[in-house]
């Protein structure tokens, strides 16, 4: 069977995944927060470390653990934490970050701050995501079959890690933008401690959730 017998499903799938993207989360907060105090590139990495941890998700969906994440209480449970604990640890940080007095100093933070830092927020903050994990479960029980090909399964991966690319990619390029940051950088303290507020909050959210 060739692509044209899955349109449908990629058409549904299209639809669920950018409404889901762009709704403002745990990634989206990550992603402005890196922009914002460390600049474009630090947003982009952010960008591509979530994009890579979607195959995390790909992965176990594919070989079937999907349901039994999703049946094992003990198993949800240890994502559910470990991934608000990471959220409160990240946005206690923010919240407590020291405030910079120059962009010479600002400049001295973004050296300081990796690539590979940038990708390890951006990918554990997605792996870890409970939600992300129920929406794969929902999206490989209800769009793919014991009948549907690997490659069916593999190509909704993709399309799924690229909308993830290319949105928060362009949000880190918007977040660091030189108008937004010399227009920000005064209210510098107040915008971290709000991200970081925000962040504390959506790990508190997942730990009072009766998902």
């Amino acid at each position: 069977m060739d692509i044209f017998s899955y349109a449908s499903q990629f058409s549904a799938l299209i639809f669920i995944i950018f409404v889901i993207t762009v709704s403002p989360g745990p990634d989206f907060v990550i992603t402005v927060r890196n922009s914002i105090m460390h600049g474009r590139k630090a947003g982009i990495y952010s960008a591509f470390g979530i994009a890579a941890s979607i195959w995390v998700h790909v992965g176990y969906s594919i070989a079937g653990l999907a349901l039994i994440i999703s049946q094992s209480i003990t198993l949800f449970s240890i994502i559910k934490y470990l991934g608000a604990a990471y959220l409160i640890y990240i946005g206690y940080k923010t919240f407590t970050s020291k405030s910079l007095v120059d962009i010479n100093a600002s400049c001295v933070e973004n050296e300081k701050f990796s690539a590979f830092e940038a990708f390890k927020m951006g990918f554990v903050s997605n792996v870890l995501n409970p939600k992300t994990t129920i929406l794969f479960f929902s999206i490989f029980t209800q769009l793919i079959t014991a009948n549907t090909p690997i490659w069916v399964q593999l190509s909704f991966g993709a399309l799924i890690s690229l909308v993830h690319l290319v949105w928060f990619m362009a949000v880190g390029c918007l977040f660091s933008t030189e108008i937004l940051v010399s227009k920000f950088y005064k209210f510098k303290k107040g915008i971290e401690r709000f991200m970081g507020a925000l962040l504390v909050g959506f790990g508190l959210k997942i730990v009072l959730s009766k998902d």
